[in-house]
């Protein structure tokens, strides 16, 4: 698989005409070939696209010191961008060209604490997809073992780009 290739400012990312070009799926298999770049904030938390199919898509990520809370366990945050990423991006697959999607909402649910230095798994999949609305269900395992270290949903808004 192609690492990655993470935008440096706000120009290097895809523009709104390249996305509306494409179906949500073409789009997120192009961040995944490295012919689109990467949104930054994988790069600030560690997380980065692994697998993309039609109403399913893969993050792999490690946390590290610089994910971690005052308590020193890892942030709440960090499981929560991670799942939305995943949700989200799995609903943007379901996408036609010349849609656009935005997060409505989405939960959380914590099941473990991810030892920091764990390589994690974060799923997104989804349940439905319409005219309007899409909603996904993910997950957060450990790479190696499966653990289940967290659940989550999601709601999001399907628009004309146009």
């Amino acid at each position: 698989m192609p690492q990655p290739h993470y935008a440096e400012d706000p120009s290097g990312l895809p523009s709104a005409e390249q996305m509306l070009s494409m179906s949500g799926l073409d789009f997120m298999r192009g961040i995944l070939d490295g012919t689109l770049a990467a949104p930054p904030i994988g790069q600030t938390l560690g997380y980065h696209l692994a697998e993309v199919e039609d109403g399913r898509v893969t993050f792999r990520g490690t946390p590290e010191f610089r994910t971690m809370n005052p308590i020193g366990s890892v942030h709440g945050g960090w499981y929560g961008t991670l799942l939305d990423s995943a949700m989200a991006c799995a609903v943007m697959t379901k996408l036609a060209k010349g849609s656009i999607y935005t997060t409505l909402e989405y939960k959380v649910n914590i099941t473990r604490a991810i030892p920091i230095g764990t390589e994690i798994i974060a799923e997104g999949v989804v349940s439905h997809a319409g005219r309007t609305t899409g909603v996904a269900e993910g997950t957060i395992r450990d790479a190696a073992t499966g653990k289940l270290y967290a659940t989550g949903s999601t709601t999001c808004l399907i628009m004309s780009g146009t």
